[in-house]
């Protein structure tokens, strides 16, 4: 696999695009430099994917991210739906969220709405439209636009109009959808496309949801978080990899806590704070190591690494 990111965003392509989004912090033709000191603090937030293998309800789940210190959540939309399914009330799962002092940052979803088959599409929009409908009844601020169901290249162009179209039913609801790519995805498997189907869109709210484990999945450099300023970047994914295996046989189960691997996280969040982003920071493991441990165990031991690698970045 390539160690090069595609396609290339050339220059012209660049100016071209940069205008329809003037002002939303997305790339420019230059390097953007919105705030002229750095922010003050990343806030934190618990992936729940993190303790998903420990099998605990969702209120449990809750209160382990509250005990452990967590600013805020990112749920999986599916044991959302279960929790529905089985009988809970969503204003109260908002009332209990709020009274643990949490805030619903953004949440996983897997709606398909941006493949070419126009009936799988329609039916990924309805998917969106509910998942964004629960969503803002617990408050829920943000939710990931990933590549699901894509299973070969999608033109960009395309995506990109898909995507504003998903932007537009989230601006209804009161969500904002953040283009996810996976690292090595035929349809979305770089920064440089993530972050062109956002350009592209031309939409205000677009932005990127980024990951440290994607971002080298798929082969990116990262010094290209340079050329995005702070309303681009909302959420980041917090994780890290180790040398081995190789970057091609790397997995989601090797995923690490941040600062346990070779990812180049304090640099990255200084790039952060440079260009005035503060995204939360959200800690998404796939560790089965991990899921043997206490889940509270497991849950202060990230935030407390995730910590570290802020302070070394602010320091």
């Amino acid at each position: 696999m390539s160690t090069r990111p595609s396609p290339i965003l050339t220059r012209r392509h660049f100016i071209a695009t940069a205008g329809a989004l003037a002002g939303t912090g997305l790339l420019e033709a230059q390097p953007v430099r919105l705030a002229t000191t750095p922010a003050t603090g990343f806030r934190f937030c618990l992936n729940l994917s993190t303790i998903r293998g420990q099998n605990l309800d969702l209120v449990k789940e809750l209160e382990i991210a509250a005990k452990a210190g967590y600013d805020a959540i990112e749920p999986w939309l599916g044991k959302l739906h279960e929790f529905v399914a089985k009988g809970g009330s969503l204003k109260d799962l908002r009332r209990r969220i709020g009274d643990l002092g949490l805030t619903v940052e953004s949440a996983i979803g897997f709606a398909t709405w941006i493949v070419d088959d126009e009936t799988q599409r329609a039916k990924g929009m309805e998917e969106a439209k509910r998942d964004m409908e629960l969503l803002a009844e617990i408050g829920g601020k943000r939710i990931a636009a990933s590549p699901a169901g894509a299973n070969a290249a999608v033109a960009l162009d395309a995506a990109a109009a898909r995507y504003r179209e998903l932007l537009d039913l989230g601006k209804s609801i009161g969500v904002i959808p953040q283009i996810e790519m996976w690292g090595g995805h035929p349809a979305v498997g770089t920064v440089a496309k993530a972050v062109f189907i956002a350009l592209q869109s031309g939409h205000p709210d677009a932005c990127f949801l980024g990951d440290a484990y994607h971002t080298f999945k798929g082969g990116c450099d990262f010094s290209s978080f340079s050329l995005l300023a702070g309303p681009a970047l909302r959420v980041f994914h917090m994780n890290d990899y180790p040398a081995e295996p190789s970057r091609e046989a790397l997995t989601d189960a090797h995923r690490v806590y941040p600062g346990d691997g070779i990812a180049p996280l304090a640099e990255l969040l200084r790039t952060f704070l440079r260009n005035g982003a503060a995204p939360v920071l959200s800690l998404e493991l796939f560790n089965k190591q991990y899921w043997a441990l206490d889940p509270l165990e497991v849950a202060k031991t990230g935030l407390a690494k995730m910590r570290a690698v802020a302070a070394a970045a602010e320091g």
